[in-house]
């Protein structure tokens, strides 16, 4: 469903985003949080990631409560919506404690890109929304410029103009394109966190091969209509990850999740 958020925009390490999540979720500590992230921490240098962090003030049809736009407004965020997007692929991993993000990063990530990469899927930005005690990892596959904010749009267009030559971004591709994609490759990743859930996407095949090899099986996030179940093969200890890929649209489920469930099972969700 289309998304109305809270946000400020970040140019910089990924790690600085933990300062940012501690900020909207004093304002609304009930609200669910989201990070979006625009860049490939293997390719962009930490002083040029750029990502948003905020809070989802509301969901679907439904308007925000103007008291809190005005509040969030008062410390300095920014208001922004997201289209209701039926391609995505997307994945979810429970949210117990911050280790959980460190854990998200060496499982979640590597799955997520092997498997985009492997069906040659146009997929970006990277989402992660924090609803409760699960993480939802969802990538777009269709209308990506609509999650890029009017900052990024601004500075790309500057850079370009500056350049003078039009050359796409930095990402390999124009960055507002539906057909723009970034690159994954077997490099080593910064590692560069935070204690906040600011976790950097993005990580290398490489660094999911010696820390994923105890990842389990779990079902999908989405809702249960007719799938084709996909196994490929997983680790060093012989185990097989399940991916699933589907046909439908997002539920209202994703509201009340059933559960906390982990990053084994990746669903395609796209239009009927």
């Amino acid at each position: 469903r289309a998304l109305t958020l809270a946000y400020k925009y970040s140019r910089g390490p990924y790690r600085q985003g933990g300062s940012l999540f501690t900020q909207s979720t004093s304002i609304g500590p009930e609200l669910s949080c989201v990070g979006v992230y625009y860049d490939d921490p293997n390719q962009v240098p930490p002083e040029k990631q750029r990502c948003i962090i905020g809070s989802i003030l509301s969901e679907g049809d439904e308007k925000p409560s103007e008291e809190l736009v005005k509040l969030y407004e008062q410390f300095g965020f920014k208001i922004f919506s997201f289209p209701e997007v039926t391609h995505v692929v997307m994945t979810t991993f429970p949210f117990t404690t911050f280790l959980s993000l460190y854990l998200a990063m060496y499982k979640v990530y590597p799955v997520m890109n092997d498997y985009i990469k492997n069906r040659k899927l146009c997929a970006h930005p990277w989402l992660e929304i924090y609803r409760g005690d699960v993480i939802y990892y969802v990538c777009p596959l269709a209308r990506q410029g609509d999650f890029y904010v009017p900052e990024l749009k601004q500075a790309e267009r500057k850079a370009k103009e500056e350049e003078g030559d039009g050359q796409t971004d930095i990402t390999g591709a124009d960055s507002f394109s539906d057909n723009s994609s970034v690159s994954y490759t077997d490099r080593s990743e910064s590692r560069e966190t935070s204690m906040a859930p600011s976790v950097a996407p993005f990580l290398s095949k490489r660094e999911s091969e010696d820390s994923d090899s105890k990842s389990d099986r779990s079902e999908s996030m989405a809702s249960g209509s007719s799938f084709e179940e996909l196994d490929l093969e997983g680790h060093d200890d012989g185990e097989r990850l399940g991916l699933s890929q589907q046909n439908s649209e997002l539920r209202k489920e994703q509201d009340h999740p059933a559960g906390p469930k982990k990053p084994s099972d990746i669903s395609t969700e796209e239009e009927q």
